[in-house]
């Protein structure tokens, strides 16, 4: 089995979207036949899902140890408000 074909849910994030890149690249150049197309376009859609997974799961535990040093609004509300404690030691 190669590394392309290890079962998505398998995938670290890093692992995952460098596949998808490789994939994209592949489907870009227009050199593949449509039935392999088809095949590497549902990959990288289970791809692009992991990876939307593993990221949600990062920014739930990134929250919780937010909330866990008393903030009280969730990390990405703050950060996009411009929180000008955030840089603060």
């Amino acid at each position: 089995m190669s590394e392309n074909d290890r079962p998505v849910e398998e995938l670290g994030f890093e692992e995952a979207l460098g596949e998808l890149e490789q994939i994209v690249e592949e489907l870009e150049g227009g050199q593949v036949e449509l039935e392999r197309m088809l095949d590497r376009f549902e990959r990288a859609m289970a791809l692009r899902k992991r990876c939307a997974a593993l990221l949600a799961d990062a920014e739930t535990r990134i929250e919780q140890l937010v909330n866990e040093e008393g903030a009280t609004a969730p990390f990405s509300t703050r950060a996009s408000a411009g929180d000008s404690n955030a840089d603060q030691t």
